[in-house]
């Protein structure tokens, strides 16, 4: 007994046309891959190009800007540094030299025939700056000296003034003349003067590191 033979199905003829257009479809669809992975690296070198510029600019500027920080910390180093040399020289910046106020007063005695001086130095203490001033890493001090002398005249203690001041800077605190009695003699002292100087000095203090 014989079978009765299948029909067979006709293909819809957009699908033959498909197999024609198969290889150009598959072209297309990697090209566009393509234009889309071409497209983000654009995209990703953009980026990546645009904060580099902004980098470089931003290190440019802050390099100009210490430039120019340096240039006029340079300014005014040239400016002032007679002045600071100078305030070194005699006295007022840096470490206190009492060696140097106690000949100042030797000299003065010897050169202009003074009567006996008798001195006190007290510790050196830090000041306080009484107006609003900054000063960086710099500090001021101050050493008290008490002095008691005799005087033939008052410009005896005018004139050990003047000697001092050449080896250092100090203010004169409190001073008290006493007269004596009457002068026996001309070698005889007619004054007693007792005086409280302070001698100032500013020196630098390390800063601190931050752990």
């Amino acid at each position: 007994m014989q079978r009765a033979a299948t029909p067979t199905r006709t293909l819809p003829a957009w699908l033959g046309e498909l197999r024609l257009v198969r290889r150009a479809l598959l072209c297309f669809a990697l090209t566009l891959l393509a234009s889309v992975v071409l497209l983000s690296l654009s995209a990703a070198y953009r980026t990546r190009e645009a904060q580099r510029l902004y980098l470089a600019q931003h290190t440019r500027a802050a390099a100009a800007t210490l430039f120019n920080h340096v240039e006029a910390e340079k300014q005014e180093i040239r400016a002032y540094e007679p002045q600071f040399l100078a305030l070194r020289q005699r006295g007022l910046i840096g470490e206190e030299n009492r060696l140097a106020w106690i000949d100042a007063i030797r000299r003065s005695q010897e050169q202009r025939k003074l009567l006996p001086i008798s001195y006190d130095i007290s510790p050196q203490q830090a000041l306080k700056v009484p107006l609003p001033m900054e000063m960086g890493q710099y500090h001021l001090h101050g050493s008290r000296m008490r002095l008691q002398m005799d005087l033939l005249h008052e410009m005896d203690l005018l004139n050990l003034f003047d000697d001092l001041r050449q080896a250092g800077y100090f203010a004169v605190q409190d001073c008290t003349l006493k007269r004596h009695g009457a002068a026996g003699s001309q070698a005889a002292p007619a004054l007693g003067a007792e005086c409280e100087l302070l001698w100032l000095t500013v020196n630098s203090v390390p800063v601190q590191e931050r752990p």
